[in-house]
């Protein structure tokens, strides 16, 4: 980050003290020498930090502007009284600051010339009626405040505030999974200082309260404790408690006032994160709209699964949220598109040369997206009646496969990612029930006696995607969504054609499909990059294996893997949305899944019963087979 000062210009007739801007000078205003070098084209460039850069900016503009105001009361001194009078002050400055007298040949003539034009700046016009300019800015970085009033040289000082308010503050959720997030965020020092956690619902609740429910919720990092006490009580101490009763227009006012009384006067942000129930979002966000909204900074909300029912109430949902922000502040989240493989799947694919030239058709033969959830693992209060395919399917796989198989964005900026994830996802052709297969658990009690769930709600979803685009034409993108199975598994396999006319075939068996190459992206069990390769088994003969090359994580990084909700809150606060669902993404994704959910929606297709605890429906095994797929072991 790089700030310059271009003074105003006049006729240069006058001679110019090189200790002026001298690298080695120190200015009353407090800023080290190392602050200010000499840039081209008679720049002062300042490098540090935002704060100390704001700080510094400041007092520098201060000194200027004081400067200029004295100056005018000495014009009738005359110009050479004037003149002498700036040379003393600098060096009176010079003096106190450095404790030395400069010399002349310390400085350079890149030096020289900026201090000649902030010098002559301060001399009289030779017009008559001509005045003296403020000295003009130019900010090179877009979230600097720029300005040019006085007011600015009191406030920007401060660091930017930031309140976040958690919506719903008492349930599952957030007392589980946001603000031991936060507490993450703040421990390790990604929160500002000045932060304020405010929690929100409709409980007859103090502040004591809400932090004695979170408290046992916060733990610190695994490898580095220190201070966690400390830090945990100073995070308690600002979180706040609003009971905003059954009118959330009067709650969110409240909300509002509250919040007004954490902020400083300079820049104010704000996020609000909204756990609350499906049929209470719409009220909660267009109260939030008109009553909660700070207008000295930004404003984000972040919305939580589901995204509607059907594409119907999906649209209707959207056009509501779309009436009282903009898209760029909707924040649509999915946690499980915060793990650490989704996060590197544009990494693995863009910044490694050996993977790009392989990556489509040409080469590549599957794609399996594999998520399955074992008995551990509980269905949300949603659950039943949305079912898998609206929970899981609907965002987590439909973007992984975005991700996976997008186009290359012209940068990392989030847009520009969304806008290829939405290219690829209008892309999909829309499923068929030939191509999917449902299944739903049941469950046993200790008298062995079957416990169906109260609807035929899906529990298991397979399907065959086909992506109808040059780079993916022909290849089948497999889907396996299931809970209530055998192991708690998520990860990406890779499947790549046979090598035509292999000199080797006679070696590798009956089944060839066991020598294909593999990659395997895993995130559970035991995060890990898995290469399958043929390789010949050491020793006499000539025996062929099919091994793993692997980079286990637990191995390799000796590092505590950061929940999901941390990654994608920072994310939030970055301004980072690149994880986070557009609305046009959003009705892509359901036009894809509208014809399957209408025919379950018409009973015309039943999902297969499979025991809890088990492999699935034996109707995806068929379905793999089908589609000429190597089925992947649980």
């Amino acid at each position: 980050m790089s700030m310059s000062f271009s003074a105003v210009s006049v006729p240069s007739s006058v001679s110019r003290p090189s200790y002026l801007y001298s690298s080695a000078y120190q200015f009353s205003f407090g800023a080290p020498a190392n602050y200010f070098r000499s840039g081209l084209g008679g720049r002062v460039v300042l490098h540090g930090g935002s704060l100390p850069l704001c700080r510094n900016f400041c007092g520098l503009k201060q000194w200027i502007l004081e400067n200029l105001h004295h100056q005018q009361h000495q014009r009738k001194l005359g110009p050479t009284n004037e003149y002498k009078s700036i040379k003393n002050q600098f060096k009176d400055h010079s003096t106190d600051q450095s404790g030395s007298t400069l010399s002349h040949e310390d400085s350079n003539d890149q030096t020289s010339k900026t201090t000649s034009e902030l010098e002559e700046s301060s001399l009289p016009s030779s017009q008559p009626h001509a005045s003296v300019t403020e000295p003009t800015t130019s900010v090179e970085s877009p979230s600097m405040p720029q300005t040019h009033s006085s007011k600015f040289l009191v406030e920007c000082g401060e660091e930017p505030s930031l309140c976040i308010a958690v919506i719903g503050a008492t349930g599952e959720l957030a007392r589980r999974k946001i603000f031991p997030a936060l507490f993450a965020l703040y421990y390790s020092g990604f929160l500002p200082e000045n932060v304020s956690i405010f929690g929100y619902s409709r409980k007859n609740m103090t502040d004591d309260d809400l932090r004695s429910m979170i408290a046992s919720t916060l733990t610190c990092r695994v490898d580095h404790q220190e201070n966690c006490g400390d830090k945990m009580d100073v995070f308690l101490s600002r979180t706040h408690y609003i009971n905003g009763g059954y009118d959330n227009r009067e709650g969110m006012s409240k909300l509002n006032v509250l919040m007004k009384q954490f902020e400083g006067k300079s820049e104010a942000n704000r996020i609000f994160y909204l756990s609350v129930p499906q049929e209470a979002l719409i009220n909660v966000a267009c109260s939030l709209a008109d009553n909660a909204q700070t207008l000295k900074g930004w404003n984000r909300v972040i919305i939580e699964k589901p995204f509607g029912f059907d594409v119907l109430s999906s649209h209707r949902l959207t056009q509501s949220l779309r009436s009282k922000f903009e898209e760029k502040q909707i924040y649509r989240i999915d946690h499980l598109l915060g793990r650490n493989l989704i996060e590197n799947l544009t990494v693995l694919r863009f910044a490694n040369l050996v993977f790009e030239p392989l990556w489509s058709r040409t080469y590549i033969r599957n794609v399996q997206v594999i998520l399955s959830e074992d008995l551990g693992v509980q269905a949300g209060r949603y659950f039943d009646g949305y079912g898998i395919i609206r929970d899981i399917v609907h965002s987590h796989i439909l973007q992984t496969i975005a991700l996976l198989a997008m186009e290359t964005p012209i940068s990392l900026d989030g847009e520009d990612i969304r806008n290829e994830k939405a290219k690829l996802l209008r892309s999909v052709r829309k499923l068929e029930p030939s191509d999917v297969i449902l299944g739903q658990y049941k469950g046993s009690t200790r008298d062995k006696v079957d416990l169906f769930m109260n609807s035929l709600t899906p529990t298991y979803f397979a399907a065959a995607l086909y992506i109808d685009n040059a780079r993916w034409d022909g290849v089948p993108f497999l889907i396996k969504a299931g809970m209530g199975l055998i192991q708690h598994r998520v990860e990406i396999r890779i499947q790549f054609h046979r090598v035509p006319g292999n000199l080797y075939r006679e070696r590798m068996g009956h089944n060839i499909d066991l020598a294909t190459n593999e990659l395997i992206l895993r995130d559970t069990p035991d995060e890990a990059i898995l290469v399958r390769v043929n390789n010949k088994i050491p020793g006499l003969g000539f025996k062929l294996d099919s091994p793993e090359l692997n980079l286990l994580y637990k191995d390799k990084y000796n590092v505590e893997v950061p929940d999901s909700y941390e990654h994608l809150l920072l994310d939030v606060i970055n301004g980072d949305n690149h994880l986070f669902l557009r609305s046009d993404e959003l009705a892509a994704a359901w036009n894809i899944l509208t014809p399957i959910l209408n025919e379950i929606d018409k009973k015309n297709i039943a999902p297969e019963l499979y025991e809890l605890g088990g492999r699935g429906p034996v109707g995806a095994y068929y379905l793999w087979a089908k589609h000429g797929v190597r089925w992947a072991e649980d």
